[in-house]
């Protein structure tokens, strides 16, 4: 079988599979099922192990959406790795990363749990670093690392729920009695390992270090795996968190990740790292909404934006692949002539992100800043999401203007075509869900329409919002435009601090690195090749050859030398028989 064989055969059979699961989660919706399937793999004297899985309506959508969203990267793949020499291994390793999601999404046991959460780092830590150079090392050291910390957390909580006699967490998940302490640890447990995989402050440096990944990797990772398995486990775990009163701290958290991922992609210029940074501002939006006990609503925009998150990526990559591999936005211009198909699904993905009216984000997005202005909550916290909101539109529009308004600035290049058909196939069939998924979705998850009430001006409050960050995202290439004689030091640092997500990569990620592999230089330098190599291994090596000189010396004195050396040793033992 050829590789163009493989990747139609994998499209077909996981497409077939999603609209399979996403009918079932719909039959399941509606007669409120749920399914817990135990498999027995191991019997050992009294003691068994049991595989447990748990099919309801939530783990069945989702599962059916990601592999649906996999069919079509899949696809798309077969046109953007054209001319890879190991492309079956680049699709074995995209099987083998949705498996894990799958497995994680259908276990109610951490310990499965945990094998679905290892399998998404290992094979994400294999994917980052397909490009082999030395970004791509580090990129992928920094993710695996990053990673391992929530390994920790989950390892934690395992070991403290032998209190329970079982690792089933749903079993004790709506058992919870007040003032359980052991349960309120575990939970937080939990919470960190969460907050590490959806890269939550202060773990959210490796996020933009992981675009080192081929840009179908980055569809698949930034819309419906690895960085929702913590939102995912969060929604599982969700009458634990509001019991035990994390809620709070997990909301500010998440409201000022929201916050800090809209100031750094305003001054970001790498076309991926924008996209990634608009991820990891979702990722706080849904953690906020479900820190308040919104958990439906939370899963809601879940998967919508898994729709239009997903063709963002595949369109950057469209650009990335026809200006040979440029990707500073600073550099594009006029695209819309050039290549209108790409270029259409840019700007409506770029539109469903902000919210805009009657695409699958206005749906979930909307009804989440409205709960939010209902629900109670402080200044700082609203304040917080009506502004990163607005950051959403500045950054969106921000984009587009340097694709489509700026004047072409990539001469050199001759060939911009839209006539790849693996592509457009594949960013095409992901527009149709993006136009039309959230509205069936509100449907499905919401089957008797719930309204919420307000005043004229909070009700048209997001919108008022998107729409003024659109001017000013338009506006800002222009602001940007100064002479570097009229910057302050202080103002530059700002920029600087601002645009580099308050300095998150430098405190986790280059400065824990940097200082630490020169306080092992030095510890190598003098300790282990100094003091410690003196009195140990070359110390005694250079007393041995010292002693072997000496003794070497008193030899060439002939019988006189003998005789002096049997005399000392001669001491020596009588000295020895008499303290004994």
């Amino acid at each position: 079988m050829t590789e163009s064989t493989i990747c139609i055969f994998m499209f077909v059979i996981l497409c077939f599979l999603g609209a399979l699961l996403i009918l079932m989660g719909s039959y399941f919706i509606y007669q409120d099922l749920v399914y817990l399937i135990e498999w027995e793999l191991l019997m050992m004297s009294s003691s068994e192990i049991v595989m447990t899985m748990i099919l309801d309506w939530m783990s069945l959508m989702f599962m059916g959406f990601v592999f649906l969203i996999s069919s079509l990267v899949i696809l798309y793949s077969e046109g953007y790795m054209e001319g890879e020499r190991y492309l079956i291994r680049f699709i074995i390793l995209v099987v083998l990363f949705v498996g894990s999601m799958a497995l994680l999404i259908i276990s109610p046991n951490l310990i499965s749990i945990l094998l679905g959460w290892d399998g998404l780092g290992l094979i994400s830590y294999c994917l980052v670093i397909y490009y082999q150079n030395s970004k791509s090392y580090n990129a992928g050291m920094i993710t695996f690392l990053s990673n391992r910390i929530g390994d920790v957390a989950l390892l934690t909580s395992i070991a403290w729920m032998l209190n329970y006699g079982s690792w089933n967490f749903v079993y004790y998940v709506d058992m919870v009695k007040e003032g359980d302490w052991v349960m309120g640890l575990i939970m937080g447990f939990v919470m960190l390992a969460a907050m590490t995989k959806s890269a939550q402050i202060p773990f959210s440096s490796w996020l933009p270090a992981a675009m080192a990944a081929p840009t179908p990797v980055s569809a698949l990772v930034h819309s419906s795996t690895l960085v929702t398995a913590g939102v995912y486990l969060m929604i599982r775990f969700n009458n634990l968190l509001m019991e035990m009163g994390w809620g709070k701290w997990l909301l500010l958290i998440a409201s000022m990740t929201m916050f800090m991922a809209g100031l750094g992609a305003m001054f970001e210029y790498d076309l991926k790292k924008i996209i990634a940074l608009s991820t990891l501002s979702q990722l706080g939006l849904m953690m906020g909404i479900l820190s308040m006990g919104f958990w439906h609503m939370a899963f809601f925009h879940l998967l919508t934006h898994a729709f239009f998150k997903a063709l963002l990526f595949m369109c950057a990559g469209s650009l990335i692949h026809n200006v040979k591999d440029t990707q500073d936005i600073r550099m594009l211009g006029g695209l819309s002539c050039e290549m209108p198909i790409t270029c259409a699904c840019l700007n409506i993905a770029n539109l469903s992100l902000c919210g805009g009216p009657f695409l699958s984000g206005f749906y979930s997005k909307d009804l989440i800043l409205e709960m939010m202005i209902l629900s109670v909550s402080n200044l700082l916290i609203w304040g917080l999401f009506i502004f990163s909101t607005m950051l959403t539109a500045m950054y969106s529009f921000r984009l587009f203007y340097y694709s489509m308004l700026m004047e072409n600035s990539f001469n050199v290049y001759s060939s911009l075509t839209d006539k790849s058909k693996y592509m457009l196939s594949g960013m095409l069939g992901l527009l149709s869900i993006a136009v039309s998924g959230g509205c069936m979705l509100s449907w499905a998850i919401y089957p008797s329409p719930e309204s919420v009430s307000l005043p004229i001006g909070l009700k048209i409050l997001a919108l008022g919002v998107s729409l003024i960050g659109a001017w000013v995202g338009t506006q800002s290439p222009w602001m940007t435009y100064y002479k570097a004689s009229g910057q302050t030091n202080a103002g530059l640092w700002m920029k600087h601090y601002l645009g580099g997500m308050w300095f998150m990569p430098i405190l986790s990620t280059k400065g824990m690195g940097v200082y630490f592999l020169k306080t092992g230089e030095e510890v190598l330098g003098g300790v282990d090749c100094g003091w410690a190599e003196y009195l140990t291994g070359q110390g005694v090596y250079n007393s041995f050859i010292s002693m072997m000189k000496w003794l070497d010396e008193m030899s060439l004195e002939g019988l006189k030398g003998y005789l002096m050396l049997f005399f000392c040793w001669l001491l020596v033992g009588v000295s020895l028989i008499m303290i004994y």
